[in-house]
C-alpha cells in the first residue's frame, strides 16, 4: 500500500478568464468539487476562489493521476454548471490548470493562503 504526505494546491481558471463565477453561488459548486473528491477518495482541506479562478487544496489518493483527477473535476462541474443553469454565463473551464504540491507540514499556511477570513 502507497503511503504520500502530500498537499496539492490546484488552480484553473475559467475560459478566457471570463468573471462569471458570482459570489453568491460559489458555495454550492464548492461543495459539488468536494463530493467529486470526496467519491475519488481525496481529502478536501480547501476550497474557494473568485469571479474567473478556484483554488483547491487537497490530499490526492495515490492511485491517482493529477491530471486525470482534474479533467474530471472539470468535466464534470462544467456539465453540471451548464445541466442546472448554476452560473448563466460559464462557458467552460480553461484547458490549462496549476498544480503545486507542498508538505504537510505548510497545510495551515496553505489553508490561509487559499481561504483568508
Amino acid at each position: 500500500m502507497a503511503y504520500t504526505q502530500l498537499i496539492y494546491q490546484i488552480i484553473f481558471s475559467t475560459k478566457n478568464r471570463e468573471k462569471v463565477l458570482e459570489p453568491e453561488k460559489r458555495d454550492i459548486l464548492f461543495r459539488y468539487i468536494s463530493g467529486i473528491l470526496a467519491n475519488k477518495n481525496c481529502h478536501l482541506y480547501c476550497i474557494n476562489g473568485v469571479e474567473d479562478h478556484i483554488h483547491i487544496l487537497t490530499h490526492i489518493h495515490p492511485s491517482i493521476a493529477i491530471a486525470s483527477l482534474i479533467k474530471d473535476i472539470k468535466v464534470a462541474s462544467s456539465i453540471w454548471i451548464k445541466n442546472n443553469h448554476i452560473f448563466d454565463r460559464f462557458t467552460g473551464w480553461q484547458s490549462q490548470y496549476g498544480a503545486f504540491t507542498y508538505s504537510i507540514r505548510e497545510k495551515e499556511n496553505l489553508i490561509k493562503y487559499v481561504n483568508p477570513t
